[in-house]
């Protein structure tokens, strides 16, 4: 698999990725918007679990190679294993978790790597979510937030000299910045522009085609949908408007509820972690 590992963007093939199921997932310490407001009502774990397989089955019925980590009750954020690292070109990355309750999880995913002979970076020190970093070619987004620092955005440019990458500060309530931004293509990306001030909405509108998304759409993370490639997407079925703007603009849009599990902040791109998307030939 070490030899296979590559990711150069958000919409090549996608190939292998990294879930973990929500076994023990439950709100167990607000750490996000979203989980204030469903905190009294909290997660039906059962129902995460059952949402989680037929996400599984339909990324596999699309050729896909899951592998899932092994899920340990101390950690009930698990389940978003996109943060816990991510992989630019054929280096995956792991660093410190932002959160004291999620701190712990990348020795998982650390062991599982070791076990499958593949080599990482350790940013031990460096506090850099994968939620927070987007990329496109030799351009990597990185959020500033909450999770994820200007120090280790600039140490990320130091391990990754070839690429060029972007701070981009984002209102820090939104959590990761796949929260209200996201790339579909090398023309295309969608947008939440209230979460922006006016100097990074001026720079990413003016790389992309932007397409915008409401309030409300926001805030059932529309932006936060996975491209396995060829114009495809999954997303919930519960964002009608964006996913209706997809398809007039071509795109192929896989429906899957998973709406229990993002009660704890986080959708189809916070649950994938990307091993290999094939490039394709020029």
């Amino acid at each position: 698999m070490r030899d296979q590992m590559a990711c150069y963007s958000e919409y090549d093939q996608l190939k292998d990725v990294i879930l973990c199921e929500p076994k023990f997932m439950k709100i167990r310490e607000v750490i996000n918007e979203t989980q204030k407001y469903y905190a009294d009502e909290n997660i039906d774990t059962e129902l995460a679990v059952k949402q989680h397989k037929r996400f599984i089955k339909a990324l596999e019925e699309k050729g896909i190679t899951v592998h899932c980590l092994p899920a340990i009750q101390e950690y009930p954020e698990q389940v978003f294993t996109r943060d816990i690292g991510f992989t630019i070109g054929h280096t995956l990355y792991i660093s410190a978790m932002g959160r004291e309750i999620r701190q712990g999880e990348e020795k998982i995913l650390k062991e599982w790597m070791n076990e499958e002979h593949i080599t990482i970076k350790d940013l031990q020190h460096d506090s850099i979510e994968g939620g927070d970093v987007l990329l496109d070619r030799k351009t990597v987004y990185v959020g500033v937030s909450h999770r994820t620092s200007r120090e280790a955005i600039a140490n990320l440019q130091k391990h990754e000299p070839e690429y060029t990458i972007i701070p981009v500060p984002f209102n820090e309530k939104y959590l990761h910045l796949d929260c209200v931004f996201n790339v579909l293509s090398p023309e295309e990306a969608i947008i939440y522009p209230p979460a922006f001030h006016e100097e990074e909405l001026k720079l990413l509108t003016s790389r992309y085609q932007t397409i915008e998304i409401d309030e409300d759409e926001q805030f059932t993370l529309g932006t936060n949908i996975l491209s396995i490639g060829d114009k495809t997407i999954f997303a919930l079925p519960v964002n009608k408007k964006i996913n209706a703007k997809l398809k007039e603009r071509g795109y192929h849009v896989i429906e899957v509820d998973i709406t229990e599990i993002i009660k704890s902040g986080g959708a189809f791109r916070c649950i994938t972690l990307p091993l290999d998307r094939q490039k394709p030939t020029p």
